[in-house]
């Protein structure tokens, strides 16, 4: 790995991360009604947390999103091709393959509603889009 390559990376989980503030941000009501709670029952939630619990979630996005970029890389490392629509490709390749499935079963078994996987799993799809072509770009 290249010594740039992980800059790459991180600025692409960076991306990543702030569309994923921005997107549940600008979904939140639609969000929280497909979990079938209400604002006044998240705020409740959400004041009863600690400080970690309340950070956490914000932490393992990060996390995740570092990690998507790494497997990212090590697929265009075995395709030999780096290119923001390389990446990109291959980040709707990873999230046709394995997001999207298991969050629709997982969800499916728990008896969320599909607006729930929708909104998820856009979102996912996105994120790894964005991650795919940012690191493709960068190269190797």
């Amino acid at each position: 790995m290249q010594p740039g390559t992980l800059t790459g990376i991180l600025i692409a989980a960076i991306a990543a991360w702030i569309f994923g503030a921005i997107y549940y941000t600008a979904l939140g009501s639609f969000w929280l009604a497909a979990q079938g709670k209400t604002s006044e029952q998240a705020k409740a939630e959400f004041a009863g947390k600690s400080t970690l619990a309340k950070a956490l979630p914000f932490a393992l996005s990060f996390v995740g999103a570092f990690i998507m970029g790494l497997v990212l890389y090590g697929i265009m490392i075995h395709s030999g091709m780096f290119s923001a629509r390389a990446g990109a490709i291959s980040g709707v390749f990873c999230w046709f393959g394995f997001v999207l499935t298991t969050v629709t079963i997982n969800n499916a078994y728990a008896g969320r509603r599909w607006s729930l996987t929708l909104i998820d799993t856009v979102h996912w799809l996105c994120v790894l889009i964005i991650i795919g072509a940012i690191v493709g770009a960068w190269g190797h």
